[in-house]
Protein backbone atom coordinates (compact mmCIF):
# COMPACT_ATOMS: atom_id res chain seq x y z
CA UNK A 1 0.00 0.00 0.00
CA UNK A 2 1.55 3.66 -1.19
CA UNK A 3 -0.94 5.49 1.51
CA UNK A 4 0.56 8.90 2.80
CA UNK A 5 -1.31 10.94 5.44
CA UNK A 6 -0.74 14.56 4.11
CA UNK A 7 -3.97 16.58 4.80
CA UNK A 8 -5.92 17.04 8.34
CA UNK A 9 -9.21 18.71 7.68
CA UNK A 10 -11.43 20.87 10.16
CA UNK A 11 -15.30 21.52 9.81
CA UNK A 12 -15.86 25.11 11.25
CA UNK A 13 -18.89 26.86 11.62
CA UNK A 14 -17.21 29.78 12.27
CA UNK A 15 -13.82 29.92 9.04
CA UNK A 16 -12.98 33.21 9.86
CA UNK A 17 -12.79 32.45 14.15
CA UNK A 18 -11.27 29.32 13.21
CA UNK A 19 -8.61 31.01 10.97
CA UNK A 20 -7.86 33.51 13.20
CA UNK A 21 -7.16 31.69 16.33
CA UNK A 22 -4.82 28.89 14.20
CA UNK A 23 -2.91 31.93 12.98
CA UNK A 24 -2.18 32.87 16.55
CA UNK A 25 -0.90 29.07 16.81
CA UNK A 26 2.04 30.62 14.22
CA UNK A 27 0.10 29.09 10.56
CA UNK A 28 0.12 31.25 7.61
CA UNK A 29 -3.05 31.89 6.17
CA UNK A 30 -3.56 34.81 4.16
CA UNK A 31 -5.95 37.47 5.81
CA UNK A 32 -8.18 37.45 2.54
CA UNK A 33 -8.90 33.58 3.14
CA UNK A 34 -11.24 34.26 5.74
CA UNK A 35 -14.67 34.61 3.12
CA UNK A 36 -13.53 31.36 1.27
CA UNK A 37 -15.27 27.79 1.83
CA UNK A 38 -12.01 26.22 1.70
CA UNK A 39 -8.48 27.15 2.85
CA UNK A 40 -5.80 25.51 3.16
CA UNK A 41 -2.00 26.10 4.77
CA UNK A 42 1.17 24.08 4.34
CA UNK A 43 3.08 24.22 7.86
CA UNK A 44 6.37 23.56 8.05
CA UNK A 45 6.98 19.40 7.87
CA UNK A 46 4.87 19.13 4.79
CA UNK A 47 1.45 18.36 5.85
CA UNK A 48 -1.04 20.37 4.85
CA UNK A 49 -4.14 21.31 7.19
CA UNK A 50 -7.53 23.00 6.05
CA UNK A 51 -10.92 23.98 6.83
CA UNK A 52 -14.26 23.86 5.32
CA UNK A 53 -17.18 25.99 6.09
CA UNK A 54 -20.42 23.53 7.34
CA UNK A 55 -22.08 24.33 4.13
CA UNK A 56 -19.34 23.59 2.10
CA UNK A 57 -19.42 19.94 3.74
CA UNK A 58 -23.32 19.70 3.69
CA UNK A 59 -23.26 20.27 -0.07
CA UNK A 60 -21.74 17.22 -1.21
CA UNK A 61 -22.72 15.30 2.46
CA UNK A 62 -26.15 16.58 3.01
CA UNK A 63 -26.73 13.88 5.69
CA UNK A 64 -23.14 15.66 8.00
CA UNK A 65 -23.80 16.56 11.48
CA UNK A 66 -22.02 18.43 13.75
CA UNK A 67 -20.38 16.18 16.75
CA UNK A 68 -21.52 16.99 19.75
CA UNK A 69 -19.88 15.93 23.30
CA UNK A 70 -16.17 16.19 23.82
CA UNK A 71 -13.80 16.08 21.43
CA UNK A 72 -12.49 13.25 19.67
CA UNK A 73 -9.50 14.41 17.88
CA UNK A 74 -6.58 16.60 18.87
CA UNK A 75 -3.86 18.52 17.00
CA UNK A 76 -0.67 18.87 18.61
CA UNK A 77 2.08 21.84 18.25
CA UNK A 78 5.02 21.36 19.65
CA UNK A 79 6.57 24.72 21.38
CA UNK A 80 10.46 26.17 21.25
CA UNK A 81 10.52 25.58 25.19
CA UNK A 82 8.08 25.41 28.00
CA UNK A 83 8.20 28.67 28.56
CA UNK A 84 7.01 28.85 25.61
CA UNK A 85 3.98 26.37 26.33
CA UNK A 86 2.74 28.88 28.99
CA UNK A 87 3.34 32.05 26.82
CA UNK A 88 1.15 30.82 24.12
CA UNK A 89 -1.69 28.94 26.64
CA UNK A 90 -2.08 32.35 28.49
CA UNK A 91 -2.37 34.38 24.95
CA UNK A 92 -5.11 31.69 23.43
CA UNK A 93 -7.35 31.86 26.78
CA UNK A 94 -6.42 35.51 27.00
CA UNK A 95 -7.46 35.73 23.55
CA UNK A 96 -10.86 33.73 24.52
CA UNK A 97 -9.61 30.20 24.22
CA UNK A 98 -11.49 28.11 26.27
CA UNK A 99 -8.98 25.94 28.73
CA UNK A 100 -9.22 22.82 28.47
CA UNK A 101 -5.93 21.38 30.76
CA UNK A 102 -3.72 24.11 32.41
CA UNK A 103 0.28 23.45 31.37
CA UNK A 104 1.22 21.18 33.39
CA UNK A 105 4.86 19.19 33.71
CA UNK A 106 3.89 15.89 32.01
CA UNK A 107 5.30 12.66 33.47
CA UNK A 108 6.74 11.48 29.87
CA UNK A 109 8.68 14.50 30.01
CA UNK A 110 6.80 17.54 28.41
CA UNK A 111 5.68 20.91 29.67
CA UNK A 112 1.46 20.19 28.35
CA UNK A 113 -1.43 21.93 27.83
CA UNK A 114 -4.61 21.60 25.82
CA UNK A 115 -7.22 24.41 24.44
CA UNK A 116 -9.98 24.22 22.58
CA UNK A 117 -10.16 25.73 19.02
CA UNK A 118 -13.65 27.66 18.24
CA UNK A 119 -14.85 24.61 16.95
CA UNK A 120 -14.13 22.63 19.98
CA UNK A 121 -11.03 20.93 18.59
CA UNK A 122 -8.70 19.61 21.19
CA UNK A 123 -5.07 21.97 20.44
CA UNK A 124 -2.36 20.74 22.55
CA UNK A 125 0.74 22.62 23.20
CA UNK A 126 3.54 20.73 24.27
CA UNK A 127 7.51 21.33 24.45
CA UNK A 128 10.82 18.56 25.99
CA UNK A 129 11.04 19.14 29.25
CA UNK A 130 14.83 20.06 30.21
CA UNK A 131 16.58 16.76 30.87
CA UNK A 132 13.98 14.70 28.78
Amino acid sequence: MSLTLDFIGIVTTDLAASLAFYRELGLEIPADADGEAHVEAVPPGGMRIGWDTLETIQGFDPAYEVPTGSHRVAFAFQAGSPAEVDTVFAKLTAGGATARVEPWDAFWGQRYATVMDPDGNAVDIYAPLPGS
